[in-house]
């Protein structure tokens, strides 16, 4: 027998020792009582056209039956109104309660969903296996592993996912990846003690290169995987503000700062500033009678600060946009915000009153005309912003859907026209757009009608034929 070296004998020790503990880790046992905080949601998206089912993963988080969906679970521009039959599934079983959608809460990003009484007792929180104090934070290496679901034709059979902790990094949140995939989107993920330490997050693009016949010099492609992912939130971001539930199904109170299209500094600007190893935000366009237009704020100007407290500094450099726009999400109409800006070479400090968000375009009023074949929508803050046109000057209503093969459609109107005129006559507001085309609509002995129409700047007079 060949006599082993003091450090090869060490090395063999340690990975006896590892070997040892992660059998000691029952991870069967661990992953029957942690799968109970884990379901899936189906829901159906319904429109003028389509009744759309979807399905997504979420974590159970309080003993209510409330549960946290991924912000990418539900399309953000969708009207909460055409959100229906929200159904909530236990992993492994084919029986569902129903559910309630409750809203999206703006800094985090999730979606609230509550499951009725009939399937609650069978959950559990989230939070029962989180660390009683400090949440723990996995170094690299770590073993984390987490929870994957089948899909509905499987019954959302739940399965096992191990991988170790290969990258922690500010996207602005603090982020971990694993080196494998380690959890379902919206799933939690754990310790090998089974301590919850981070929540899935959608997968990142993986790059591949893909070689054909006709390309055999290979082109890059990004495959992205939709069921399984290897990021996760770290538990110190996800647990104070698990009670950010919203009273509202429109998420509001929503703060308003109107700072538009921030883009992240140059570092060659910030060489040129002597700035050097700073961070900051440019504003491009300072919205039209917005807190940040009150405060004094100028197009082009560089925040580098919010309350004193200096921009972090982030690679890549654009997730400074996204973290001064969380800074506003999570104050209320009503706070004050002190921003340190650049102007030139001038350091200002500038004080902002955050507004209530203008109507948002999933908020507005709209109609569908059967008849026309097209649905109208109110015209609101963020058609004006796209349109660069002034507020107080808009008026008329945006095309919302046209369905195919009807007067509408057969004129050439498409969706995003913004109807200004109708036979003629300016539309001075939704209400009025309604009744001019309600009139139209149930007029049996009216064959056509003419609309004025901006799409891209240009105008076009549209004569729709109802017979």
């Amino acid at each position: 027998m060949m006599p082993v070296s003091g450090r090869r004998a060490a090395a063999l020790f340690i990975i006896l020792a590892a070997a040892c503990r992660m059998r000691g880790a029952d991870i069967p046992a661990l992953l029957a009582e942690r799968v109970r905080s884990v379901v899936a949601v189906e829901y159906f998206t319904e429109t003028e056209s389509e009744r759309r089912t979807t399905v997504a993963y979420g974590t159970v988080i309080d003993d209510r039956g409330t549960i946290i969906l991924p912000p990418g679970a539900i399309d953000g521009h969708v009207p909460p109104a055409q959100l229906k039959d929200f159904k909530v599934f236990v992993p492994g079983d084919p029986s569902n309660g129903a559910g309630t959608y409750l809203g999206q809460d703006a800094y985090t990003g999730w979606h609230f969903v509550r499951a009725d009484e009939k399937i609650r007792e069978r959950l559990v929180p989230v939070t029962r296996f989180a660390a009683a104090r400090h949440a723990p934070v996995p170094v690299l290496g770590d073993e984390v592993w987490g929870i994957g679901l089948r899909p509905l034709e499987e019954d959302f059979m739940p399965y096992y996912l191990g991988s170790h902790l290969a990258l922690v990094q500010s996207l602005p949140q603090l982020t971990g990846e694993a080196q494998q995939e380690v959890a379902g989107p919206g799933l939690p993920v754990f310790n090998r003690d089974g301590v919850l330490v981070g929540l899935g997050l959608n997968s990142g693009g993986q790059p591949y290169v893909l070689y054909s016949q006709a390309n055999r010099g290979g082109a890059p492609v990004y495959l992205v995987d939709v069921e399984e992912s290897s990021l996760f939130l770290l538990a110190g971001e996800v647990l104070p503000y698990l009670n950010r539930i919203p009273g509202r199904v429109d998420g509001r109170p929503l703060a308003w700062l109107g700072a538009d299209g921030l883009a992240p500094m140059d570092r060659d600007v910030a060489d040129f500033l002597k700035l050097g190893g700073h961070s900051g935000a440019v504003v491009s366009e300072v919205l039209e009678g917005s807190p940040a237009e009150r405060a004094g704020m100028k197009d082009h100007d560089i925040i580098i600060a919010i309350d004193g407290s200096p921009l972090p500094v982030f690679r890549p450099t654009r997730y400074v946009t996204e973290y001064v726009d969380r800074e506003v999400e999570r104050r209320r109409p009503g706070d004050v915000m002190t921003l340190t800006v650049l102007r030139g070479s001038e350091r200002l400090t500038l004080m902002a009153t955050l507004g209530d968000q203008p109507t948002l375009i999933r908020e507005a009023k709209r109609k569908y005309f059967d008849r026309i074949g097209f649905t109208a929508r109110e015209f609101v803050y963020g058609d004006a912003v796209d349109r660069r046109t002034r507020v107080v000057n808009s008026a008329g209503v945006i095309v919302h859907y046209v369905k195919p093969n009807t007067p509408a459609s057969i004129a050439g109107l498409e969706p995003d026209d913004w109807i200004k005129d109708i036979d003629g006559v300016a539309v001075r507001s939704f209400a009025d757009a309604v009744d001019k085309l309600s009139a139209i609509e149930f007029d049996p002995l009216r064959s056509e009608f003419v609309l004025l129409v901006s799409r891209g700047g240009d105008t076009a007079v549209l004569h729709v034929k109802l017979k």
